[in-house]
């Protein structure tokens, strides 16, 4: 009970502090940041489009990555690494879900239609079934070990699209304009000034403080279900053993 209540500090504070930056963010986004010249308001969607994609494929992916690499190194093999994963998966998946209607909704004002088998939409869409099938994966029957070790190495492998996504714009011929951040060549010679800038700047910030917050709620539902599971699974074992021994005792009195 102690523990819980001092680790539920952290978060409530956490929460308040993704809050706090979302609104800022908002009235930033809506009030301060200028229209773009040439995308006129349709601009304001980015500060949420750039945002969601950040937290979904470089944050979220990149935590379940990292940790069910660590969850297969048998030196770290632990069922923290597992439920870490699965949990930051969700979360991608979510937001990765946003990031690809907002871009629609994008598309749809910028280039007059909803959807275009455009590089960088197409390979998105991929990784957005990945993590899907990767989650579904998670719920294949099996014991806890194969069923993280299995889920582990499909988190790994769904994780090699996650470059292509980014690389899709150099790569190839496409309508989707360059990364705006997370190039080294735009950080020294930046396409985006002033308001707008610290608007996308403060959506990332809030967006990334909102990730940390969702997921220690997610992952500490996940570890109830576990213990929940485990306690069910040692209900059922203690139950075959006194059925077996009712069993035992009757045949020996008769």
């Amino acid at each position: 009970m102690t523990t819980t209540t001092r680790s539920s500090r952290p978060v409530q504070i956490l929460g308040w502090l993704s809050a706090i930056s979302l609104a800022l963010t908002a009235v930033m986004a809506l009030v301060i940041s200028p229209p773009d010249v040439n995308m006129g308001d349709s601009v304001r969607l980015l500060y949420l489009h750039v945002p969601t994609a950040w937290l979904a494929m470089y944050v979220s992916f990149g935590v379940t990555t990292l940790a069910s690499a660590l969850y297969l190194w048998k030196r770290t093999r632990s069922r923290f690494w597992d439920l870490t994963a699965g949990a930051s998966a969700e979360i991608g998946v979510l937001f990765l879900g946003l990031t690809l209607l907002i871009g629609s909704i994008w598309g749809r004002i910028t280039w007059g239609v909803w959807w275009t088998w455009d590089a960088r939409l197409t390979t998105t869409a991929v990784l957005f079934v990945l993590y899907l099938g990767y989650l579904a994966v998670r719920k294949v029957p099996a014991s806890p070990e194969v069923q993280a070790r299995r889920s582990a190495i499909v988190a790994v492998a769904a994780f090699l699209d996650v470059p292509i996504v980014h690389q899709s714009v150099e790569w190839w011929r496409t309508l989707h304009q360059p990364a705006t951040i997370g190039d080294e060549r735009r950080l020294l010679d930046p396409q985006i000034h002033g308001a707008m800038a610290w608007t996308l700047l403060l959506g990332v910030v809030a967006f990334t403080l909102l990730y940390c917050w969702l997921l220690a709620h997610r992952f500490r539902l996940a570890w109830l279900e576990d213990r929940l599971a485990d306690r069910h699974l040692e209900v059922a074992i203690e139950e075959r053993r006194a059925e077996a021994g009712l069993s035992e005792a009757a045949e020996v009195t008769s």
